[in-house]
């Protein structure tokens, strides 16, 4: 639990959380990892968020681990035995935990809606937080999740815009929405359509 809470967020491989697990000195086996994987995943404590697999213009390669989540973020605090003052001096772990909060959110309102949650990432190094594809295939959108911040939300934007720029339109049809989602502030919209949303404007 305690490996899973340092690596939230992370397409960490089962070798990665066995040499955490062993702390150095023996690798837990990664078919024993898979097996408490799934165990953990039955009791619905933990979550893969899958790798989207979309038609590119380019000839970038697609990734295909997955991400690891909890299903409730505050259970990777408890994980770790955390605490504020902690979380507010690492600021990076902090916005892995709030990535997870959107992606549980996210996920609720997606089901409502017979829609799917993904991540992306490319050889290119291009990486997307969130896909939400329709189940008919006739649909998706994408969304980046900052702190805040002018500086991380632009980011966000430029990752957003490369990744319209990569998915092939004429297969994948145009993007619904794309939409960088910060922890506060103001809600507004780019020239081109790319939204800047607070956590707290979500809804289904």
């Amino acid at each position: 639990m305690a490996s899973l809470g340092r690596n939230t967020a992370t397409q960490a491989t089962l070798k990665t959380l066995g040499v955490d697990v062993g702390g150095g000195e023996a690798m837990l086996h990664p078919q024993t990892v898979k097996s408490y994987l799934g165990a953990l995943s039955r009791l619905f404590v933990v979550e893969d968020l899958p790798a989207w697999r979309p038609h590119l213009r380019s000839r970038a390669e697609l990734r295909r681990t997955p991400k690891r989540y909890f299903t409730d973020p505050s259970l990777a605090v408890a994980a770790l035995r955390s605490n504020r003052d902690q979380l507010m001096g690492e600021l990076s772990y902090f916005g892995r935990l709030f990535e997870s909060l959107v992606t549980r959110d996210l996920s609720v309102y997606a089901q409502a809606n017979d829609w799917q949650l993904s991540h992306y990432r490319d050889s290119s190094g291009l990486e997307v937080d969130l896909i939400l594809t329709s189940l008919d295939y006739r649909g998706w959108a994408a969304a980046e999740v900052k702190l805040g911040g002018t500086e991380l939300i632009e980011q966000g934007v430029k990752s957003l815009r490369r990744l319209r720029e990569r998915v092939d339109p004429d297969r994948m049809g145009e993007p619904s929405k794309l939409m960088v989602i910060t922890a506060g502030g103001y809600g507004f919209e780019y020239p081109d359509g790319i939204a800047v949303v607070p956590i707290t404007a979500l809804g289904p």
